[in-house]
């Protein structure tokens, strides 16, 4: 897994115009917690921040104000620019088991069907420095109704499932019907009918003549 080191100041002052203030000054306002401590308040620079958010469940190693590693388990972004506005950082030791969803990546081609993805994460259970980056899963040659389930994933050593191993993960569904082929059918049969018709009134016309 990726571990990232960030040096961390400490920050005394709290409330909406001290986190403007620390954003200006292209900084993140962020909170430490875990182990039963006392929360920490801090601010880190949002560039180097910002790049290591970039991967998933990223290891943060903190330097500075204090000497600890951390997972980000809530980040708060601008809903408009996008810019961090806030991080909460999870106390973690060297050793210790933690629950986090990690991505599920597809590779390979089916045989044919649609491919029908149902589950993106997967919860899981891994050491704090050993978090696996994501799970892959092979859909090379999979034929319409293959079905993989969250307990058929093949996780890395050291990890164990979380999510229910029956939990549908991807299923290959058959190709819906298409539409122009449904059309021409049905136009066909219209034309079917008109000529049927066109036979009848001839064969009236025919013996309305000879009457």
């Amino acid at each position: 897994m990726s571990e990232v080191v960030i040096k961390a100041e400490s920050r005394t002052d709290f409330g909406k115009g001290a986190a403007r203030k620390i954003r200006r000054e292209h900084k993140v306002p962020a909170v430490l917690y875990g182990h039963g401590t006392d929360p920490q308040h801090l601010s880190l620079p949002g560039h180097e921040l910002l790049l290591a958010l970039r991967t998933p469940n990223v290891l943060i190693r903190l330097e500075g104000a204090v000497t600890e590693m951390a997972l980000p388990k809530g980040v708060q972004r601008d809903p408009i620019k996008g810019f961090l506005e806030h991080v909460d950082l999870l106390l973690v030791k060297r050793g210790e088991k933690v629950t986090v969803d990690i991505p599920v990546t597809v590779v390979g081609e089916v045989a044919d069907g649609i491919l029908d993805q149902q589950m993106v994460s997967v919860s899981v259970e891994a050491e704090a420095t050993h978090i696996p980056e994501g799970v892959e899963v092979s859909v090379e040659g999979l034929e319409v109704g293959t079905q993989v389930t969250a307990g058929e994933l093949k996780l890395p050593k050291g990890t164990t499932l979380i999510a229910d191993p029956e939990a549908l993960v991807l299923i290959v569904a058959a190709p819906a019907a298409e539409p122009e082929a449904e059309t021409a059918e049905g136009e066909a049969t219209e034309g079917e009918v008109a000529e049927a018709e066109a036979e009848n009134e001839a064969a009236e016309a025919s013996a309305e003549a000879g009457e």
